[in-house]
């Protein structure tokens, strides 16, 4: 929707949320609102003019046209553009921010990015779990307020996601700089056909003993043996660079944290006012060297899950972070001087707002779960099946008449074959946990099986925008 005459005089400002119809679609409306981001407001009356290029008007178009070449995964999804628009090329340009050697992939080819990381000392990261780039940029004018000031003085720009668009791998390959398929964290669940069993890759525990954590651990797997590939915190305290990590209390020990932050000082918080200025005294603290911080924080995606995406106790939730960051971290930064910090806000993957459907249950459609060697694996949006022998062109059949228009499949090895989750040799366990086939859901399609209630109103891991488009913040604060 564009402006009343009533409103022009208002030119240019930051649209109002209520005025744009919040269902993103690629090259569209969403296109379209971002384009008339800046303009005059009378709430907030000052000239919003970024110091830096706004590239949302030509990076959002080339990232909802982006096709990879051999994949038909529907005309509603997003692809991944791993070449240099998407969150597996940040960790190389944080090598190259860092001085580290260049890694396997290509950096983000955005040179005003590089232009603001230029001559920084410190770099810090902070990753706001299930924030997708759609949401970010409606809430700029209500809760997101506070990080007007950022997006004034830094850069705004939306990545891409990996597939599938979840923390298991997302949050790996930021950590490697190795697609999904190099490093092999390819979703939530997976077979673990080494260990004959079906892991949860966040708790590290076999996926029937639920909220079990660390009883593969237990059994003698060492969580950094998973991983096939080197991490950051080990480069970089190999070249003689401080990384930190900054991790909730209550996921501190969890083996997805235990297989990232080898080599790495962990820092636990139990609040974001307690990250914020437990993260601001370490940047304060002097250095021999460079320093790299990470943060985590999940209570949006948390909460996302469980209230919807777009519920007010998400916003407020948001709001509560931002503010944090802002009074806690970036002001009085930049009251003081000299300390280099370059300051990178961004999210893994979005989520979207999802009924819950029995019709998705896979506890209904006993004539497709007994065509199957195992329960699906992955993720709900984007699970894995295995067939039993001569029951692939049944089970295809039956969820094509079950579900029609609900999920895109794919035969698992083309697919990685093709790319879809990302360039590079695949690791040696990548096509046994993918399964035989990939289901691609699309609208608000999902499968659920695992043996508890479905309760979920907020869910990801397919390529729909929502789920795949994410935002990106820099700023240079002191």
């Amino acid at each position: 929707m564009f402006h009343t005459n009533a409103e022009a005089r208002y030119r240019p400002c930051l649209l109002n949320a209520d005025s744009v119809d919040p269902v993103t679609t690629p090259g569209g409306e969403q296109s379209r609102r971002l384009r008339g981001r800046l303009r005059w407001t009378p709430v907030f009356p000052r000239r919003i003019v970024s110091a830096m290029p706004d590239l949302t008007s030509s990076i959002l178009p080339a990232l909802t046209s982006h096709r990879m070449p051999g994949l038909d995964l529907g005309a509603d999804t997003v692809h991944p553009h791993y070449s240099g628009l998407s969150i597996l090329n940040l960790p190389a340009s944080i090598d190259r921010w860092l001085g580290l050697p260049p890694g396997p992939h290509a950096p983000l080819k955005i040179p005003a990015l590089d232009s603001l990381a230029k001559g920084a000392q410190q770099v810090v990261v902070c990753l706001l779990d299930a924030l997708s780039f759609s949401r970010f940029t409606h809430w700029l004018e209500g809760p997101g307020r506070p990080l007007l000031k950022m997006v004034d003085d830094g850069l705004l720009v939306p990545l891409t996601s990996v597939v599938p668009s979840t923390t298991t791998s997302a949050l790996t390959t930021l950590w490697t700089g190795r697609s999904p398929a190099e490093h092999g964290i390819l979703g939530y669940e997976l077979l673990l056909r080494e260990y004959g069993l079906v892991a949860n890759m966040i708790t590290l525990a076999p996926a029937a003993f639920d909220n079990q954590r660390g009883l593969l651990e237990r059994a003698g797997v060492r969580p950094q043996s998973l991983l096939p590939v080197p991490t950051l915190g080990t480069r970089l305290t190999q070249t003689g660079i401080e990384a930190h990590a900054f991790i909730g209390n209550s996921i501190r020990g969890s083996g997805l944290s235990r297989m990232h932050y080898a080599d790495t000082t962990l820092h636990g918080f139990g609040s974001p006012a307690d990250l914020w200025h437990s993260l601001r005294k370490l940047v304060e603290r002097p250095a021999d060297g460079k320093r790299f911080a990470w943060a985590y924080y999940s209570g949006v995606d948390a909460l996302s899950h469980v209230y919807g995406p777009d519920s007010d106790l998400v916003r407020a939730e948001f709001e509560f972070f931002v503010r944090a960051m802002v009074d806690l971290f970036v002001q009085p930064l930049e009251r003081s001087a000299g300390r280099g910090v370059l300051l990178l806000l961004l999210s893994d993957h979005g989520q979207i707002a999802t009924a819950i459907e029995p019709h998705y249950h896979l506890s209904e459609h006993p004539d497709l779960a007994c065509r199957l060697h195992i329960s699906p694996t992955g993720e709900a949006r984007l699970p894995y099946l295995y067939p039993k022998p001569g029951q692939a062109e049944a089970a295809a059949e039956y969820i094509s008449r079950e579900w029609p228009g609900a999920f895109t499949q794919l035969d698992s090895g083309n697919a990685l074959r093709a790319g879809l989750f990302g360039p590079g040799t695949p690791c040696a366990q990548a096509a046994s946990r993918l399964g035989d086939v990939v289901l691609i859901g699309h609208g608000a399609a999902y499968l659920w099986w695992a043996d508890k209630p479905d309760t979920l109103l907020g869910r990801h891991g397919s390529l729909s925008a929502e789920e795949m488009l994410v935002p990106l913040l820099a700023a240079r604060i002191a």
